[in-house]
């Protein structure tokens, strides 16, 4: 067996990534590549570590039942019996089993598939370097736009530099709406983790602190995995992840909220008549905690974080431009926002960051205020980091040092100590309450990026052949481990 203690992380992505690739022939998406990897990786680190929760697994399905299993169709059986009876199980390993679908059918792939994840010793890695592997992995899945996989990926510095403003302590319950596979949740967790005082505090911020929701179980599996394999969430009691509609009903009042709800504006979801057959389907969230009623989902998730947040909640919301010009709803959900929260700061984002292209998306920084008759926000500083600025996924992707700038302007430790910058302006609630349609939409720099040219056919054709050079290589990686 293969000694990977000292493997680097770079070299063990590349390596599980090319376990996906057996898959390829028959005709999976990556999506379906890594939920595929998800299943089995868990069940091989579970018998490697009898972790906490995941020694719950019954025996007949169990990682080590399925190695002495010789008859590989019987073998397939086994493990298509094992996802139906791990999704009934509570906890962990029920949500990362949720609505289990297995895309193996060929008993000789999956016997392939066992063999190459076998190959490692999974428990001699450290926690930081599987999550590492993981995170590696799905920002590999995330490269492949056309399978969706990109929208559920925020770029890891911009959520980094957001949670560095956002300052979460330990004592606070951090949650997130829309949680995706965890970046925002991870980040709080290491950014936590370096400033726990003992182990109690370090079990509290692994089992208690973070909660996240996701809509999609498959993404929400993928979450789970990606915070297990961190260390986080083992506890069955108190689940870290759940499943469902964020939007449908209030949630427990949290402390912070860090989220990215999914791009789009429309929102839909389907209701049972009462005869138990009639359906009707909906695009509007009729909520008396809501200002507005509206088919806009970016609009109903700025509300539904604001209605999440406890009396001294704080709360980084991503949203697309719309959210802050839109009439109607958009307004209402506006002026109510700049009333009863202090909304402080905007951080305009640049293009050519996102999976999906022409995105145009900013981050809005809230803090819940007590009902009063004053409104609760002075002044809203907007910094602007998109004017004059190119960026694009593979040539020049955003990085950390780009938001470093922000952070020192941001002021973390004393929003009163704020200056105007080129970059950095700031706008009073009479400048923001008298323009039309109380539009957030500030802009006071001329954009001479030309963000045109990557959309032109020959910037477009490079972008391929560079996409096609990488999976040109990746197959070849995936052959040569094949044949080992």
């Amino acid at each position: 067996m293969a000694n990977t203690s000292h493997t680097s992380a770079s070299a063990l992505v590349q390596r599980v990534w090319n376990y996906a690739h057996v898959l390829k022939d028959d005709g999976l998406a990556f999506m379906d590549y890594t939920e595929q990897i998800t299943y089995l990786l868990f069940l091989k680190m579970s018998w490697e570590q009898r972790q906490t929760g995941a020694s719950e697994i019954p025996a007949r399905y169990t990682w080590g039942a399925l190695q002495n299993i010789t008859d590989n169709a019987k073998r397939l059986d086994r493990y298509h019996q094992g996802l139906r009876k791990l999704s009934e199980l509570p906890g962990l390993i029920g949500l990362i089993f949720t609505k289990p679908q297995s895309k193996i059918n060929d008993p000789a792939k999956l016997h392939l598939l066992i063999q190459m994840i076998d190959s490692e010793e999974w428990s001699t890695l450290d926690v930081d370097v599987k999550g590492e592997v993981y995170e590696g992995l799905l920002a590999k899945n995330a490269d492949d736009v056309r399978g969706g996989a990109g929208q559920y990926f925020t770029p890891r510095p911009v959520i980094r530099a957001i949670v560095e403003v956002m300052r979460p302590e330990l004592s606070m319950r951090i949650s997130d709406p829309a949680c995706g596979t965890g970046g925002f949740l991870l980040a709080a967790f290491e950014y936590l983790m370096g400033r726990t005082r003992n182990p109690k505090e370090a079990a509290y911020l692994r089992t208690r602190t973070l909660h996240g929701v996701d809509l999609v179980p498959n993404v929400a599996r993928l979450c789970a995995m990606n915070l297990f394999l961190h260390g986080i969430g083992t506890d069955h009691k108190h689940p870290v992840i759940s499943i469902s509609d964020s939007l449908e009903a209030k949630a427990e009042p949290v402390d912070m909220v860090l989220t990215n709800p999914p791009f789009g504006k429309k929102s839909s979801f389907t209701i049972i008549g009462a005869d138990g057959k009639n359906q009707t389907d909906k695009i509007s969230y009729e909520r008396d905690d809501f200002w507005a009623t509206t088919s806009n989902k970016q609009l109903n998730f700025v509300q539904h974080v604001y209605s999440m947040l406890n009396e001294k909640g704080r709360a980084a919301v991503v949203v697309p431009d719309n959210v802050l010009f839109e009439g109607g709803a958009g307004e209402r959900i506006r002026r109510a926002l700049l009333q009863q929260s202090e909304v402080h700061t905007l951080l305009r984002l640049p293009t050519g960051i996102w999976y999906s292209p022409g995105v145009k998306a900013n981050v809005l920084f809230f803090d819940k205020k007590p009902p009063a008759k004053a409104p609760a926000t002075k002044a809203l500083w907007v910094y602007d980091l998109r004017s004059s600025r190119t960026f694009s996924l593979r040539q020049n992707p955003i990085a950390t040092e780009d938001l470093t700038d922000f952070i020192r302007c941001y002021h973390a430790d004393d929003r009163s100590r704020r200056k105007e910058t080129a970059h950095f302006r700031r706008f009073t609630y009479a400048d923001m309450s008298a323009r039309d349609k109380a539009n957030l939409d500030f802009q006071w720099q001329q954009d001479t990026a030309n963000t045109a040219e990557e959309e032109t056919p020959q910037a477009l054709m490079k972008e391929i052949l560079k996409d096609l050079e990488e999976a040109m290589k990746e197959f070849a990686g995936a052959e040569s481990e094949i044949r080992k």
